[in-house]
This record gives structure tokens, C-alpha cells and sequence, in this order.
């Protein structure tokens, strides 16, 4: 599957615009959503290649959402790397059992972000 388009979802505009930084220098079309609520809508709306989700939100959580998404028809199929500050084994195994396909902790590298869009790339 190539990896064109990428939704990234996060309540901080700070956490938002690095991540967006680093995923347009990567050579990426970047959209962005700043809750759960409209990160499902422009997931259907504009069918991104890969989602980047942040898990503490409000209105909706990044589970919340995850679970919305990977479970419609229109969206199932596209990949989520859940992105978060909450890094238990909990948070992990629950966010897997939502439907996300990655797991990445804040603090985070540019690093991990371009690997997780690489491994997405491949498949």
C-alpha cells in the first residue's frame, strides 16, 4: 500500500504542528484533526493512508475514536498509530483490542514516526 496521505490527530496544537513537521518534511500530504469527533470525519471525508492518533482528547477519546474508525466500512481499512503520553501495558493491549496497528509513546523521535510510516509503506 503507498502511504500518501497522512491524518494526524491531536488536541495540542504544539504536539500537532511538530508532528506535521516532521511527516510534510518526510515528503507526506499532512491533514489534521484536533478531537476524536473530527478525526472520524475527515477520515471518511478524505480516506488518509495512515492515522496518527493521540489517545488523551476531549469530547472523545483517541480509543473511542480508533474503535469508530477501524470498525466502519468506509475506514476499516486504514492504519492507526495510536500516539500517546500513556505508555502501560494496559494502554497498549486496549488500544490494540480498538484496532491500532502501532503503538508509539511520547516522548517520541522523528525517528519513530518516519519508521512507523516506512513499515505502513511496505505492506
Amino acid at each position: 500500500m503507498a502511504i500518501r496521505k497522512i491524518l494526524v490527530v491531536d488536541d495540542s496544537s504544539t504536539q500537532l504542528k511538530h508532528i506535521e513537521d516532521i511527516i510534510r518534511k518526510a515528503g507526506y500530504t499532512v491533514l489534521t484533526a484536533s478531537s476524536g469527533k473530527e478525526a472520524i470525519e475527515v477520515s471518511k471525508q478524505e480516506k488518509p493512508d495512515l492515522i496518527f492518533l493521540d489517545i488523551i482528547m476531549p469530547d472523545m477519546d483517541g480509543f473511542e475514536a480508533c474503535r469508530l474508525i477501524t470498525r466502519d466500512d468506509v475506514t476499516k481499512n486504514i492504519p492507526v498509530v495510536v500516539l500517546t503520553s500513556k505508555n502501560q501495558k494496559a494502554d497498549r493491549m486496549w488500544a490494540q483490542m480498538q484496532g491500532a496497528s502501532e503503538f508509539i509513546s511520547k516522548p517520541y523521535k522523528a525517528e519513530q514516526i518516519i519508521d512507523a510510516i516506512n513499515k505502513f509503506q511496505s505492506r
